[in-house]
């Protein structure tokens, strides 16, 4: 069987509720099925002109509306002063017709109504002969002209609903470096541990695939401290700097670098602090560490080192 690729028809009788998913088998309804066999529902045409004969013709335009009137209907050769298309006259005058001609944006009264299968267009033709008797008989003749609404079947488009509740997927880190808390004996900390000031918090810094980095050295350019997962927010701390030197190791012994095993490997340790601004709080302070690790060469370098402050000699 051979199927259209579209077919014209009117809103209303486009059911898209019958076109929703849903779970199981359901026959095709009906309507649908003579949409897709290519049986064309019966669609309003807008007014066409009409023949020779018609004593006014009407002509429905895209953005203007044609209206001739024959003038063998009026006695008056005055006539086209007192015809008018709602409040605009006529247009042009010959010698069977008046012509009124007007676009649909003009002030001549059109009224616009919204349907849900056409858009109507209405206003009245109108004659009002003047004078204090009258030889011929006023009139009002409503037109309206109607423009069908036609859609394609494929600009019908469905907006999918999610059911249930939120997915959540965890993140792989793509860094190839990642930073751990130890405690002094070099074990790993798995859970929330709480310091006070004056004792000594160790870190690790590590590479995940030791393979990747044959002939090289991990350093730590630079590390900062904030209470907020945000790393641009405030306030902040710095503890390393200047590519790899321990400034908190200015202020406090506990605060610098240590040997390890591995090249790949860089261990150091900070003394416990809080931030000014929470002095007055008695609840614990939760850090944030952020730090830029890097692997370089083997040798340190002034933009590649791991350098702790000597208290005794200040530098």
């Amino acid at each position: 069987m051979k199927l259209l690729e579209f077919l014209t028809i009117p809103v209303s009788s486009d059911h898209k509720e019958d076109l929703k998913p849903e779970i199981g088998v359901r026959q095709i309804p009906g309507w649908l099925q003579k949409v897709l066999l290519g049986i064309p529902p019966t669609i309003p045409q807008a007014a066409a002109g009409a023949d020779e004969s018609d004593v006014i013709g009407v002509r429905c335009h895209l953005d203007r509306l044609y209206v001739r009137v024959r003038r063998e209907i009026f006695r008056s050769e005055d006539a086209h002063k007192y015809l008018t298309l709602g409040s605009c006259p006529v247009n042009q005058g010959y010698k069977e017709y008046y012509y009124l001609l007007y676009s649909l944006k003009s002030d001549c009264g059109f009224k616009i109504e919204s349907f849900p299968d056409y858009l109507s267009i209405r206003i009245s033709l109108l004659y009002k002969p003047a004078g204090p008797v009258l030889r011929e008989m006023p009139f009002n003749i409503p037109l309206q002209c109607k423009y069908p609404r036609l859609f394609y079947s494929y600009k019908v488009g469905f907006h999918p609903k999610v059911q249930g509740g939120t997915v959540y997927k965890k993140l792989q880190a793509n860094s190839s470096f990642f930073i751990c808390p130890q405690d002094a004996s070099g074990a790993l900390i798995t859970s929330s541990k709480i310091y006070n000031l004056g004792d000594v918090m160790h870190f690790e810094a590590s590479v995940r695939d030791k393979t990747e980095f044959r002939e090289k050295r991990i350093y730590i350019n630079k590390c900062f401290v904030t209470t907020s997962p945000d790393p641009y927010s405030h306030p902040r701390y710095t503890l390393i700097d200047n590519q790899g030197c321990m400034m908190d190791g200015k202020v406090v012994t506990q605060s610098k670098f240590l040997s390890g095993d591995s090249k790949m490997i860089q261990k150091f340790s900070v003394g416990a602090f809080i931030f000014r601004q929470a002095v007055s709080s008695t609840s614990p302070q939760q850090f944030f560490m952020h730090c830029e690790v890097s692997a370089g060469p083997l040798a340190p370098t002034p933009s590649a080192k791991a350098c702790s402050y000597d208290q005794a000699s200040q530098q």
